[in-house]
């Protein structure tokens, strides 16, 4: 028999010393943590605060387009467009794995018309997190680049510059660089006036990138000023179609053409062939972008003789009557030879101008101090700056020497010795028109005519003006400068350009004018440099680009053709100074 035993059942008992270390562990744990807490929060919050805003900070700035730049009718000339860049964060492509559909890939690079493996070697780098990757895209291509949804390729606002007018207005506004900076033409020297001053905020953003709380103004803007200039873009247009249409028929180096407000000496119209197309720069060749009408200069010519002859007229060592004579056609200078195309006899003023007779202006210029018509020169412009804001302007320049021989007088008579730009040579005949005032030249749109500083008298202009009607009309040597309606004071000139060593085959071909006679409004320089061929005279070359712009603007400008009335007058007072 088995013997039973009894079962005791017995209760857990609680060990006191290990709860007491749980609850002593537990109650020094947090209050260590709220000791770390309140360290952090109210003994040294500045690290905590620092480590937070360096994480949700950010200086946001807005779009600022640059300034419109127009003509005096309001015509655009340059504006900004709104464009895209796309750039890449490399870090996040390889973090988010951007790689694994290389189709959009080679989509991204086809809208781009860029090689796949460029792009993927640009963000090759997981370390790197900013690249661009394209440019100023149109907002199409951005929102296609958008919609295939590539893992850290973003899209960023930008603006680019486009240029309505195209190669018409090419090398005076200039052009901007990628990054919207002005650096050519008006485009650079009015940058600043262009420009506006982004406005720059603080904010706070989540970790998406949104903006949850704007705090302050960092900086304030400034919004970009607009630009109006001289220019009157029909007359442009017309000027640019001439010129380029003489410059490639006379296979010419290159031409230049200056439309000049006689009043007020605003530059309505100032072109240069060949040119350029600034919106589209894939194959942009340097020579192309220079504004020839102030940045090359040559000798003037025979386009300098109404300037001699005012001078004498200015001076009293010519009358408006007197007689010259220019036989046998030729004369010896300091052992050398001035000569005409043939013998022209006894000759006015007027048809010295007319016949342009190198003898005549060279006895003319003999007769009078050469102190007196350099003076002149000076006082015309030449030799220096025209004062118009725009860069590259070349002053020309007017030989400087102690002793002048006879010849040298001679030659600096007809045009030889010294050079000028095709803006001073406009610059001058506008004095003429303008009643022998020399005005500052300006490509902004004026509120009021600037003062100007009086060269020659009314009267003196006036007649030299007069006497220069005969160059457009029978037996001058512009006949294709004539216009019908529109009587023409004008003249041409047909320079050697020189080389080492003297002066060589090339020529320059010149024709400026004002017009019309009876109530001058614009002057006109035209420049056709190095035609080909035996077409190289400047009655020839560039007087049918004279007449036709000439004719043009007056028509755009609503100016009367003469009436009857004042043709017969005029012809009464050419008439006289025969």
């Amino acid at each position: 028999m088995s013997k039973k035993q009894a079962k005791v059942i017995k209760k857990p008992q609680l060990i006191q010393w290990r709860l007491k270390v749980v609850i002593g562990f537990i109650l020094f744990l947090f209050s260590a943590l709220v000791v770390r807490a309140a360290y952090i929060q109210v003994v040294e919050p500045d690290k905590l605060r620092h480590e937070s805003d360096m994480r949700t900070l950010r200086t946001t700035s807005n779009q600022v387009q640059r300034g419109l730049i127009t003509d005096r009718n309001g015509d655009m000339l340059a504006v900004s467009v709104p464009v895209k860049a796309v750039w890449a964060d490399p870090k996040e492509v390889h973090k988010f794995d951007g790689f694994k559909d290389m189709r959009r890939w080679k989509a991204l690079a086809d809208v781009l018309h860029e090689p796949e493996q460029t792009l993927l070697d640009r963000v090759k780098d997981p370390k790197k997190r900013y690249v661009y990757l394209k440019r100023q895209v149109t907002p199409a291509v951005a929102e296609y680049i958008r919609q295939l949804k590539i893992p850290g390729i973003r899209l960023k606002d930008e603006s680019r510059r486009y240029y309505p007018a195209g190669e018409i207005t090419a090398q005076l506004i200039g052009l901007t660089n990628i990054d919207d900076v002005g650096i050519e033409g008006i485009e650079k020297n009015y940058n600043d006036w262009l420009t506006g001053t982004p406005t720059k905020q603080k904010v706070r953003k989540s970790r998406d990138g949104h903006v949850v709380e704007r705090l302050s103004t960092v900086q304030q803007g400034e919004k970009p000023n607009d630009l109006v200039l001289s220019i009157d873009q029909r007359i442009q247009q017309l000027a640019y179609r001439e010129i380029k249409k003489a410059t490639e028929l006379n296979q010419a180096a290159w031409g230049s053409i200056v439309v000049l407000d006689v009043h007020t000496g605003e530059v309505l119209a100032m072109a240069t062939s060949p040119s350029y197309n600034p919106n589209s720069r894939e194959h942009l060749q340097s020579f192309r972008m220079r504004n020839r009408a102030i940045t090359d200069s040559f000798e003037p010519g025979s386009t300098i003789k109404p300037f001699v002859v005012a001078s004498a007229l200015q001076d009293g060592y010519a009358k408006a009557d007197e007689i010259i004579s220019t036989s046998p056609g030729w004369m010896r200078v300091g052992g050398r030879q001035v000569r005409d195309s043939h013998n022209n006899g006894n000759l006015s003023l007027a048809k010295i101008l007319a016949k342009s007779s190198n003898v005549g202006i060279s006895k003319l210029s003999l007769s009078m101090p050469v102190e007196k018509l350099l003076d002149k020169y000076y006082s015309l412009g030449l030799g220096n700056y025209t004062g118009i804001d725009l860069p590259g302007e070349a002053p020309g320049m007017i030989r400087e020497s102690h002793r002048w021989s006879d010849f040298e007088r001679a030659t600096l008579s007809f045009g030889y010795g010294l050079t000028a730009n095709t803006l001073q040579l406009a610059r001058m005949y506008a004095t003429l028109g303008n009643g022998g005032k020399l005005l500052p030249v300006s490509i902004l749109k004026l509120t009021k005519p600037p003062e100007g500083t009086q060269v020659f008298s009314p009267k003196v202009a006036k007649d030299v003006m007069y006497m220069l009607q005969g160059v457009t009309e029978a037996g001058g040597t512009a006949r294709q400068a004539h216009i019908n309606g529109y009587p023409v004071a004008g003249k041409t000139g047909t320079s050697r350009k020189a080389v080492a060593g003297g002066y060589g085959d090339d020529y320059v071909s010149l024709f400026a004018g004002v017009a019309p006679v009876n109530n001058p409004r614009l002057a006109i320089a035209v420049v056709v440099n190095a035609p080909e061929g035996d077409r190289y005279y400047g009655g020839v070359v560039s007087g049918p680009v004279f007449a036709k712009v000439m004719s043009g603007a007056l028509q755009l400008l609503n100016v009367e053709p003469i009436s009857k009335a004042e043709q017969v007058k005029l012809a009464a007072m050419e008439r006289s100074f025969d």
